[in-house]
């Protein structure tokens, strides 16, 4: 998928078609958008659309008028499960379709960062670092801690929280069967500027939870198994969005990741061993123990997690691997030299540490 969702001006419209036509030529499956121009032309030239959360989709009204341009429609994320089945139940009842002939399905954000602002309809980061959110270059500022001054008095208001314009991250895994009960379809994973760890996990979790609720195993024990995973990768402390009937939402109390985990570099991968399913690493920024719980990432490797069962240094077996050592251990499948080699640290041994 591509998304094409800014505000596009007429200068940029001979841009956006290059760039549908790249897409539609690269297989690309669909583009997200919420400007009509881009719509229009995705239409023209036989490219599927995804109408983009940008739009801020909340009825049943809206959601008919765009449906000449699109056959998935992502609603808005301040909608509760009520309201996004009555859309659903009234999608079927009135059979509305898009332009290949089918029923409209659902599309919704189920894990990742929120936006302070109504859909992401924004304008901070424009008024103040001169950089548009709806042009798709927001720096996130709100996610900085703020002091609230009343210009007329001096006084500070009382605030239990300095990051009172930075949600937490939303995590929908432990109710995803009322999500698809309500008609949801297509699930929507927020993943700007995070690594492949993150999209690993994130990805398996979802993708393991929607088939237990289609397998009938959707239990209180996997549900606990998922949020212990889900929390070893970058989050700023999660809640259920307005999904379940919450009307004000949960403010972040850190700045940044509140992860369970952190990954630590240690080196590169040098050579893959085929035959014998051994990676020789160079051992460069961090060193490593027998035992530690790996992580090597790559463009075509994609996300590898290892556990450190055997470290051999000029082929004899060691406990460490030190900096400036070149190190072969065992590997789960295919590596590449260049791929990156991390080991991954609980908070609380960071903090021991310390």
């Amino acid at each position: 998928y591509l998304t094409v969702n800014t505000v596009i001006y007429d200068n940029d419209i001979e841009t956006m078609k290059e760039i549908i036509d790249a897409a539609k030529e690269a297989g690309i499956s669909a583009v997200i958008a919420s400007d009509v121009a881009v719509m229009a032309y995705c239409n023209e030239v036989g490219e599927e659309v995804h109408l983009s959360t940008q739009l801020n989709i909340s009825n049943l009204e809206a959601l008919k008028f765009y449906s000449r341009f699109a056959d998935v429609s992502v609603l808005a994320r301040e909608l509760n499960m009520d309201q996004v089945k009555h859309i659903h139940e009234q999608i079927v009842e009135q059979n509305i379709c898009g332009p290949m002939g089918r029923q409209i399905r659902i599309e919704m954000f189920c894990h990742g960062a929120l936006c302070m602002a109504v859909s992401g309809k924004c304008y901070m980061s424009l008024h103040n670092m001169n950089r548009s959110a709806n042009r798709g270059e927001c720096v996130q500022i709100c996610r900085r801690s703020y002091t609230v001054t009343d210009n007329e008095t001096g006084n500070q208001l009382e605030i239990d929280n300095k990051y009172i314009m930075s949600p937490k991250d939303l995590k929908t895994v432990r109710f995803i069967d009322r999500m698809m009960d309500a008609g949801v379809r297509v699930f929507k994973i927020e993943g700007r500027a995070r690594g492949p760890e993150y999209v690993y996990t994130v990805v398996k979790c979802y993708k393991e939870a929607i088939q237990s609720v289609l397998d009938g195993t959707f239990t209180e024990e996997k549900k606990d198994a998922w949020d212990e995973r889900l929390a070893t990768v970058f989050n700023r402390g999660f809640w259920d969005g307005y999904y379940q009937g919450q009307t004000l939402g949960e403010w972040n109390k850190h700045y940044g990741s509140v992860a369970t985990e952190k990954k630590v570099l240690v080196g590169k991968v040098m050579k893959y061993f085929s035959k014998l399913n051994v990676a020789e690493v160079a051992v460069e920024a961090s060193s490593f123990n027998q035992g530690d719980k790996l992580l090597v990432t790559g463009p075509t490797t994609g996300v590898m997690y290892l556990n450190a069962s055997e470290i051999r240094y000029d082929l004899k077996p060691v406990d460490r691997a030190l900096q400036g050592q070149r190190v072969s251990i065992p590997v789960d499948g295919k590596v590449r030299p260049s791929d990156k080699l991390y080991k991954l640290v609980t908070v609380q041994e960071i903090k021991e540490i310390k």
